[in-house]
């Protein structure tokens, strides 16, 4: 019976080690493939977490050092690296919170805050404003560094605005956060327009002139159907996941996942995890449902004792690897190959999945596809590739609509005819 047991542990202690040095193999495999195909992560909120954290300063922690120990940010140098990370969209998120005219002075102020970060590690990032900046900077060695802003109110209802932004640097727009804005509707937040309004059209046909990405993370389904039909360009998904996978209202119906395809688009998955994992969704649903009974706010900062004591009995559920996968794979087999990316959305969410727990967590979830058959061809695509074709698309639209005049439209008055 030892005899047996030992045999078994050995065994067991064997087909560990295997795993495990696949598992290397495989990560070692990936890094070779990221020499050449830049990886694009499609959304980073470092800077808000700069902003808040560190008073907006680059230099008031040291991004050369490994911070996962010292601090809770996802985001530094070395881990970029390991993370094989060839390309970021920097998030110049602001608060939904904020009246239009603080947004726009905020969301200003972020991306001074992205190109001060660049400039404070010049042998390191690179600003990129265009698809060919990213490959030049990726064979540089450098970190190409694009920014994307988070949120429509930004541009305070008024295309000039929009345009003022996009000469800043930002390449795609967000069209709305958690709140339904003046002229788009959000999938977290009550429909005022059954999707976009006529200027809600306005802005989207001028970010086709501009070339800047159509962002539809965080608005509702039918703003992404009006999105889609309005736009001449591709549209992107920075940062969602699949509904079909789990149902959360910020996820991609299989319904827009199709025509998102067929119009030339890309879903860049995210890892939140209550985007990502069903167990964790219906926990935070429950937990909801509490706070409500309770009469308390389930996001305070301080959370009230009654609905911590309900969290300690009712622990949340873990969101893991295998649930990320699970998405990328989903956007895939509904949308097909070219129509998929990776949008972490780290440095934007207090938790993560199990062994997903910073930017050097690429080369994991990547090694993983090709455990599970994805080629080398498939992992350049999702890497970079895609997010590369679809910034060209909207490059060609923006340089067909040269001779097109700026648009002077403005948002009517409330009670004015649209």
């Amino acid at each position: 019976m030892i005899r047996t047991l030992l045999m078994s542990t050995a065994a067991l202690l064997a087909i560990t080690g295997s795993a495990q040095a696949q598992d290397v193999q495989g990560e070692a495999r990936v890094r070779e493939i990221l020499r050449t195909t830049p990886l694009i992560d499609g959304h980073n909120d470092l800077p808000w977490a700069l902003r808040q954290g560190y008073a907006s300063d680059p230099y008031g922690v040291d991004l050369n050092t490994n911070l996962g120990a010292s601090t809770r940010l996802h985001t530094d140098i070395p881990r970029l690296r390991a993370g094989g990370v060839g390309g970021q969209f920097w998030s110049v998120y602001v608060p939904a919170s904020l009246t239009p005219v603080e947004a726009a002075k905020a969301t200003f102020e972020q991306i001074d805050m992205v190109k001060r970060m660049v400039g404070a590690h010049p042998d390191v990032f690179e600003i990129a404003t265009t698809a060919d900046d990213i490959e030049r900077i990726h064979r540089a060695g450098r970190i190409a560094s694009l920014i994307g802003m988070e949120g429509g109110y930004s541009i305070d209802d008024s295309l000039g605005l929009l345009r003022e932004f996009h000469d800043s640097g930002a390449r795609y727009m967000t069209l709305t956060h958690s709140k339904t804005t003046t002229w788009a509707d959000s999938a977290t937040d009550a429909p005022k327009w059954g999707g976009l309004s006529p200027f809600g059209e306005e802005v989207v046909r001028e970010m086709n002139r501009l070339g800047m990405m159509v962002d539809l993370s965080h608005v509702s389904e039918e703003t992404m159907v009006d999105a889609m039909r309005v736009s001449d360009a591709p549209v992107i998904f920075s940062h969602s996941s699949a509904r079909a996978v789990t149902n959360h209202s910020r996820n991609v119906p299989d319904a827009v996942l199709r025509d998102m395809a067929e119009d030339g688009g890309i879903v860049m998955v995210t890892f939140v995890p209550g985007f990502v994992s069903a167990a964790q969704t219906r926990w935070n649903q429950e937990l909801a449902v509490e706070a409500d009974r309770l009469g308390v706010d389930p996001g305070a900062e301080t959370p009230d004792p009654r609905l911590a004591a309900w969290a300690e009995a009712h622990p949340r559920p873990r969101a893991t690897l295998d649930d990320v996968i699970a998405h990328i794979q989903h956007v895939r087999d509904v949308a097909g190959i070219d129509h998929v990316g990776l949008g972490g959305d780290f440095d934007g969410v207090g938790a993560l999945p199990d062994d997903v727990d910073g930017v050097d967590a690429y080369p994991r979830i990547l090694a993983a596809l090709m455990a599970r058959g994805w080629t080398e061809a498939d992992i350049r695509k999702l890497a970079g590739e895609n997010l590369l074709r679809v910034m060209r698309q909207v490059e060609a639209v923006a340089a067909s609509k040269r001779s097109v005049r700026p648009s002077l439209a403005v948002l009517p008055d409330e009670g004015d005819p649209a």
